[in-house]
């Protein structure tokens, strides 16, 4: 049987200022990870899919509207969760075999205002290490909900789990579409207040431990359409 993890971690796709960024600040923006043919493709697939997703997997939330499951909503969403860049970051940051926890479509809606700063994992939790993405599917501008990071959190004492008291020092994760941002879990982050006009739309998900529980079971969910068409890689990432 294929070592994956160790077929993934000698990979040389993650630039190495790249991962002394993840490493140092805790999260990094890979531009043009998707390239512009693609994304006008990706983007039309997401409109679709967005429109066409049944109730039980929308959330609306105060500044956001969520879409669950983007594993089974076509195949021109099958390379993002496996683009080589970001499975050697998974390597680097959880530091064993880990696999795909969720894949959803979020949207900041216009006029929406900041998101408290959070950390989506706790480190006594079975799923840390988690490594997240976001892949840009709209501009990620100062004006249009960019999502904002305190550099070098990630490191911050075990023990630190409420809101930051000082909140200075906070980066914008900015970058054009087709950009990946990737960042540690540990990571205090949330995004900024949307005062544009229009939706700022993304495509994000985790990544956790193999022995983690996953934010969605994909195994139950796989339609038969998805499944024949999945390589090797994306069944080890699936955990299938």
């Amino acid at each position: 049987m294929l070592d994956w993890f160790t077929k993934l971690e000698a990979g040389s796709e993650l630039p190495s200022d790249a991962a002394s960024e993840l490493q140092e600040q805790g999260f990094v923006v890979l531009p043009d990870q998707i390239p512009s043919d693609r994304m006008e493709l990706l983007t039309s697939a997401y409109t679709a899919a967005v429109a066409s997703a049944p109730g039980d997997d929308i959330r609306i939330g105060t500044t956001t509207t969520r879409v669950s499951d983007f594993v089974n909503r076509g195949a021109e969403f099958d390379a993002i969760y496996i683009l080589p860049a970001l499975v050697e970051a998974c390597c680097r940051v959880i530091g064993r075999p880990f696999k795909l926890s969720s894949l959803h479509a979020r949207t900041v809606r216009p006029g929406s205002a900041a998101q408290e700063l959070h950390l989506d994992v706790r480190r006594d939790s079975a799923d840390w290490p988690l490594l997240a993405f976001i892949l840009m599917i709209d501009a990620f501008r100062p004006d249009n909900g960019a999502t904002r990071f305190l550099p070098g959190s990630h490191r911050w004492d075990a023990h630190v789990s409420g809101l930051p008291v000082d909140e200075g020092g906070q980066v914008l994760a900015c970058g054009q579409a087709g950009s990946l941002l990737v960042f540690n879990g540990s990571t205090w982050h949330g995004h900024s207040a949307n005062r544009s006009s229009s939706a700022r739309r993304s495509l994000q998900g985790a990544f956790i431990p193999r022995d983690g529980r996953a934010g969605t079971d994909f195994g139950a969910r796989m339609t038969p359409d998805t499944r024949a068409r999945l390589g090797p890689l994306a069944r080890y990432v699936l955990a299938l």
